[in-house]
């Protein structure tokens, strides 16, 4: 991340052609008792039901995504960062994901940056869980 000088992020990527159309392949491959938590959410979702909607929800809110990074971390870890449009604003992700023994995924961490960016996703993703069991994680759709 850079400075653009009016205080505001700016957010670099690697433009690696190689992650031109990567796809998490983790996602397909979640543990029953998957959990994920991160400065998204309030809290921690357990099962793979749940992680599966939040993950696919926040995906889908975005304008457009980079990845800059995307590989393995340690015996049973994955890194991924990447760069992110929300209704036109910027936003960056680290993911940590950890696999159990038999290879599925067991655990997500994820840290979004800036803040204000942060609470926008966490507030459209609020509104698109709506009604369901998982919008208790998320920033409140009629906050300021």
């Amino acid at each position: 991340m850079t400075s653009s000088g009016t205080g505001d992020p700016t957010y670099l990527g690697a433009g690696d052609p190689a992650l031109t159309d990567y796809y998490p392949a983790w996602l397909d491959k979640l543990a029953d008792d998957v959990t994920v938590e991160g400065s998204l959410l309030d809290g921690a979702v357990l099962g793979a039901e749940g992680v599966r909607t939040i993950l696919v929800t926040i995906r889908g809110l975005y304008d457009h995504q980079e990845f800059s990074f995307a590989g393995p971390y340690g015996d049973n870890g994955f890194l991924e960062t990447y760069t992110a449009r929300v209704r036109g604003e910027p936003i960056g992700c680290a993911v940590l994901v950890t696999r159990d023994d038999a290879g599925q995924t067991q655990h997500i961490a994820a840290n979004y940056r800036p803040r204000s960016s942060l609470l926008l996703l966490s507030r459209l993703v609020g509104e698109k869980l709506a009604g369901t069991p998982y919008e208790e994680y998320f920033v409140d759709p009629g906050t300021d």
